[in-house]
This record gives C-alpha cells, structure tokens and sequence, in this order.
C-alpha cells in the first residue's frame, strides 16, 4: 500500500500552474492513500476533487472554520482552505477534529479520519495540519493530545495499523512529536504508538521536507528542516502494515515549475501478513 503526504500550498504563487504539476507528481507515484493538507476550493470547483479526477479516486474533504486568516495573507476573499483524503478504494466513513488553538493563532486547524474500504482489510487513515509559529510548541503539544485522543477513538478495530499523516511544522525531536511517538516520552493517550515511517528511511536520503533548495521556501529564509510526517500503529498479525521503504517525493520542479513549497513524504506498507 503507498501512501503519501504533501502540503499543497493553498493558493500562493503561480498556483494554476502549480496544480497541474501536483497532479502530474502524483500520477507517476500511483499511490494508494493521500493525505493533503491546505486544499483550496472555490464555488463547486475543489482541489482535492479536480484531483481525485485526474487520477481516478475517491476522496473526502473538510473546510476551515476560519478561512478569513487565509484571504488576508493572500487577499483573496472567496476560496476556502481544509485538508483531504484521496483514496483508490471507497471512502466508507469519516470524521472532523477542530483542533485547539490556546495560546497561538487560530487558523482553523483540524484533523480529518476516513476509514477506507481497502481490498484485503478496512483502513484507519488521518490527515492534519497544526499551528505553524516555531514558538507555538506548547499550541501543537495540545493539537497533537487531541490528535491523539481523536485517532483512539476512530481506530475502528481494525486489523491494519492506523495511518496517520500530516503537516505538524514541528521538528522530529520536538516535544510534540516526541508526544505523538510514545516511544521516547509518556504518550497522550496511555498504550498508544505511532511509529514515525522516517526511521525506515536510508540515513543518506534527504530527509528535510522544508528545505531552501525549493524557492518558494527559500523565500520565508528560515532553516531546512523535516516538519511533514506519516505515522503508522505498530504492525498487525505477521508483520502487517510494517513500512517497507519511504523516501522524500515531490522536491523537484515539473516542467519548471515546483508543485508546492513543501516537499511530500511517501511510504510503501505491507499489505499482508508474513504468513499469508
């Protein structure tokens, strides 16, 4: 199973353009399960349904309550902003989290849960977006208990390991991801592991997901760094669900132009178990 995350960068920049090169980007990955993070909609029009077109998936999609923080950085007053699942197999239930903002900018952030009506066995799958400030840990420390909490109530009983991805803009040794792990502090919800795909990752790979070598990043003149993730539960019977390879996607311009200022993260699950 390939799954991939990707910021897609609302609609800043040559966006029309931009679009067409996400598209192209994830037609040749052929993934299974996308999680998207600032999705652009307008009128009927909708990014994650122009998508899910082009490549022949379902999807789903949910709106900020607060598109008004969006339209005044761009000065655009008419399209919203959310995040979306895209998935090969049908769409068979989802759910919304507004996440808290205490303490931090409210920019309407919220987590999405679909579970996916996969061909051997149902899937858990999230998307999320958090605060973006650097000096809004303690804000994405809440975002991320609440995350937490919200994926332990949609786990569905599921035998694949839960799917979670997203842009937390938060370093890996960060304490909200370290909260979110639950393998290097006490996690938010008691028992609960989410394994961070990146440490199946060849140490050489590019890793930064944020990286000045993009000129759409370049511009904000801040650090490379790795802020976008998949996390997937601890492997089911036999190895299921274990990460089989992951590397960095998306990070290199088509047809002169670059898709989006963040680059994505894709990971290849195993379908089976080991005895099957």
């Amino acid at each position: 199973m390939r799954v991939l995350t990707w910021n897609v960068w609302w609609r800043f920049g040559p966006w029309q353009a931009r679009r067409q090169a996400i598209a192209a980007t994830l037609g040749e990955l052929d993934c299974d399960l996308i999680g998207l993070q600032e999705v652009w909609a307008e009128g009927q029009e909708n990014l994650a349904g122009w998508l899910a077109d082009r490549l022949g998936m379902h999807w789903a999609w949910t709106a900020s309550d607060r598109p008004g923080r969006w339209h005044d950085r761009l000065g655009d007053t008419t399209a919203d902003v959310g995040d979306a699942v895209l998935s090969r197999w049908p769409i068979i239930d989802s759910a919304t989290l507004r996440l808290p903002a205490a303490g931090g900018r409210d920019d309407g952030h919220q987590a999405l849960h679909t579970l996916v009506d996969a061909p051997t066995r149902p899937v858990a799958f999230f998307t999320t977006h958090l605060n973006s400030a650097p000096h809004e840990s303690a804000v994405r420390c809440a975002q991320v208990t609440a995350l937490a909490r919200f994926i332990a109530a949609h786990q569905d009983g599921t035998a694949f390991p839960v799917v979670v991805t997203g842009d937390y803009n938060a370093l890996p040794d960060s304490d909200e991801m370290r909260l979110l792990g639950g393998y290097r502090t006490a996690p938010a919800v008691p028992g609960q592991v989410l394994l961070d795909a990146w440490e199946y990752a060849d140490p050489a790979a590019p890793a930064a997901t944020w990286d000045p070598a993009n000129p759409h990043a370049a511009q904000i003149h801040e650090p490379p760094g790795r802020i976008d993730y998949i996390h997937v539960g601890p492997p089911g019977p036999g190895g299921l669900g274990h990460i089989r390879s992951v590397r960095r996607a998306g990070d290199r311009p088509v047809d002169g132009v670059w898709p989006s200022d963040h680059a994505a993260v894709l990971a290849d699950l195993a379908t089976r178990a080991d005895h099957e």
